[in-house]
């Protein structure tokens, strides 16, 4: 049964708070009496946009290869299929920080054998890590959870790898912690403890040990928290598994104060040590390359360009060419004025090629990768990089935005089909046109949809281009026009005409705007912009109001300052505001020149609350409020009700109805009992039913969701790490 519509009166009634909330009754009180669907889900096709932090080739399988990202989990190559199948969409809600992978190892010996390090966080604040453990190439997983914190979206997580199955025994494996010294596992991985006889000593802020690399039979580690003296210890060795020592006569100095990443060319027997002067992938501004002979313990600079003067950088990912001794590529890092590069020795370091110089990009797959100008970039926060073992031009290496890939040593290709680790903040589908999907996100900007299966072939919104975006919004009865807000690099709004096709930047914007722009919302008729303002550090500023498309604004003291705008979906002259910090609802009846408080008393003290207004209705309002669950007005937020059908509620959007039924569809994260998932409502929160399953979950999902009002059951999902999820039922 369909709510009744509140006239425009009642809309702009005031009604005292507490009567608001006493004397409306709860709604909704059957949960989830409907049988579940089955759906589908897939991603929305981007490909990469996020920074791949480790590549690692199985040593005895052609073709056979892993990739870990800092928060998207972990994949597997599959190259009959030419794509990555992802290993970790099983961690759920509550598992939200496992998605971050701190280090893959794989079994030389026994190649089903596959483990992950896990663990996104270090700080207080963030769970302790995990190993994962499979014995089927990561389509199934064995979990231990580990007493302490990893860090694979902390500084220094491009080095590694910090697991290792130790070379003596597939039974044992090594773990380098940041903060807790040398982990040992004899039992697979099932059970750790700390290593006895390493004799580096952990502190609370260091990076603690960077690599483990085998070296025939021995164990090398990375020590990332020496000081740069000439006195320094950063790689030690174990011959037997028990007794460590310090390497003789290691590198010293600024330029070797943080060991990266090594390699062992067994053919020659050396091992290669990439340095720099800070973990990375930020901060760096020298370093260097060495080589050790294992044999006769002498170490040789091969360090292919200097850093000094105005270019200055560090060295990142090594790999060698199991095929052909002396061949190795090193990658520089943090490299911005040269632009960093691959550089490629097939004599043991005495002379280096830049693969840069003479690379031929074909980015089609993936056109954002122009970013907005002609050519693309070979590739910034290069700390992986891999050799096929099983073919010496097969060089792949990632970024902070893709990983490209190489058959000839020349021609070169993001090599990310099924690999999507866009972080999303916002999602728009739209009642009309090509597109039926428009997204903003941090890192790549906004984006235009035309197809669900391929990149979008405009890249990145441009005019202006943005890095990261703040908001997007769409007038619900004018759908050409669509405005973005964000960190632009010709100015920090724009809007467009023609659905998010073309933009242009605002013909000007408020100074605040330049380094705290926040979200956007725009009246059903396009005819009024709302721009709020906060700072990253958190500091609120007024909100902004604009009549002439941009040219000129006003602020709006009565707005509460850092709230989201909301435009009223079917009255232009209506917007809305929920302050977090106080737990009140506030609105404007005059195209948002002013705010007046209406419910109050809610729940407040968190940033992250969401209020969303329902598509064709004035006056209703959906309120999630995450473990205080979801609330729902339908006089414009002069009242709410609890919806008692729904203990908890992250994200919530609409879709279009089902047959027969008067009420748009209702998506959200959120939890009906005691598992939180993806939900659909059919009869306006009365019933729910899940349409995600334990295989598709994707960590922390509470940022944005929206149902496709021109297909029923369709649902678009961000995620924070895994790209934007869309499902369908089957």
């Amino acid at each position: 049964m369909e709510a009744s519509r509140p006239s425009r009166r009642s809309v702009l009634a005031g009604v005292s708070v507490a009567a608001a909330l006493t004397s409306v009754p709860l709604l909704a009180t059957r949960v989830q009496a409907a049988e579940a669907p089955a759906y589908r889900w897939r991603n929305a096709v981007i490909g990469g946009t996020g920074f791949v932090t480790g590549i690692l080739f199985h040593p005895s399988v052609r073709g056979l290869a892993y990739a870990r990202t800092d928060i998207g989990g972990a994949y597997r190559w599959d190259d009959r299929a030419a794509r990555w199948t992802p290993l970790t969409d099983q961690l759920g809600w509550d598992d939200w920080n496992l998605l971050g992978v701190e280090a893959i190892a794989v079994d030389p010996v026994h190649p089903d054998r596959l483990y992950l390090a896990v663990g996104t966080y270090a700080q207080s604040w963030a769970g302790n890590g995990a190993v994962l453990r499979s014995e089927d190439r990561g389509t199934t997983w064995t979990r231990t959870d580990l007493t302490v914190k990893l860090g694979g979206n902390e500084d220094g997580r491009g080095a590694g790898e910090r697991l290792l199955v130790d070379p003596r025994d597939s039974d044992t494996l090594w773990l380098g912690t940041r903060h807790d010294g040398l982990l040992k596992s004899s039992g697979r991985g099932a059970t750790w403890a700390a290593a006895t006889g390493f004799p580096a000593t952990a502190s609370d802020s260091g990076q603690g040990v960077t690599f483990l690399v085998a070296v025939g039979r021995a164990v090398y580690a990375g020590w990332g928290d020496g000081d740069g003296s000439a006195t320094a210890v950063n790689l030690y060795c174990t011959a037997d598994g028990t007794n460590w020592n310090a390497v003789p006569a290691q590198p010293t100095g600024t330029s070797a104060k943080v060991p990266i990443r090594a390699a062992y060319d067994s053919r020659s027997r050396e091992l290669y040590v990439t340095y720099a002067d800070a973990p990375g992938p930020n901060g760096q501004s020298t370093g260097s390359v060495h080589k050790l002979a294992v044999a006769g313990g002498r170490w040789t600079d091969v360090t292919p360009v200097q850093p000094g003067g105005g270019d200055t950088f560090g060295y990142g990912g090594v790999a060698v060419d199991a095929r052909r001794a002396g061949t190795v590529v090193v990658s520089t890092n943090n490299r911005w004025a040269a632009v960093d590069t691959l550089y490629r020795t097939t004599d043991g370091g005495r002379t280096w090629t830049s693969l840069k110089d003479a690379a031929v990009f074909d980015v089609s797959e993936t056109p954002f990768l122009t970013w907005g100008a002609e050519e693309p970039k070979f590739g910034w926060w290069i700390q992986a990089v891999a050799v096929d073992p099983y073919d010496s031009k097969h060089v792949v290496h990632g970024t902070g935005a893709t990983l490209y890939g190489t058959r000839d040593l020349t021609h070169w290709a993001p090599q990310v089909r099924g690999l999507e680790e866009t972080s999303v903040i916002q999602l728009i589908s739209p009642p009309a046109g090509e597109a039926h999907l428009i997204s903003a996100s941090r890192d790549i900007g906004v984006m235009y949809h035309e197809r669900l299966t391929a990149s979008p072939s405009r890249g990145m919104a441009t005019n202006p281009v943005f890095g990261s975006a703040t908001g997007i919004a769409q007038a619900a009865g004018r759908p050409s026009y669509v405005v973005r807000t964000g960190f632009g690099d010709s100015g920090n709004g724009a809007y467009s005409r023609d659905g998010g096709r073309s933009w242009a930047p605002f013909a000007a914007q408020p100074d605040i705007a330049g380094d705290s722009p926040g979200p956007i919302a725009t009246s059903a008729d396009g005819g009024t912009l709302l721009w709020s303002f906060v700072h990253w550090d958190g500091t609120k500023y007024p909100a902004h109001r604009s009549a002439d498309n941009g040219a000129t604004w006003t602020e709006v003291s009565s707005f509460p300052k850092g709230a989201t705008p909301v435009a009223d979906p079917a009255d232009p002259t209506l917007f809305y505001a929920y302050d977090t910090d106080t737990g009140t609802l506030y609105a404007s009846t005059d195209s948002g020149r002013s705010f007046v408080r209406r419910a109050g008393g809610l729940p407040s003290g968190d940033s992250q609350f969401q209020l969303v207004a329902a598509p064709g209705r004035a006056g209703d309002l959906w309120l999630s409020v995450k473990w205080n669950g979801l609330y729902r007005s339908v006089d414009g937020g002069a009242g709410f009700s609890k919806v008692a059908s729904c203990r908890a509620s992250y994200t919530l959007g609409f879709g279009k109805a089902a047959p027969g039924a008067d009420y748009p569809a209702i998506y959200q994260v959120g939890s009906t009992g005691t598992i939180t998932a993806v939900y659909r409502s059919d009869d306006e929160a009365k019933t729910w039913v899940r349409i995600n399953d334990d295989q598709h979950q994707w960590g922390w999902t509470g940022q944005a969701i929206v149902g496709d009002p021109r297909v029923h059951g369709r649902v678009y999902l961000a995620t924070n790490g895994r790209g934007i999820q869309y499902g369908e039922q089957l």
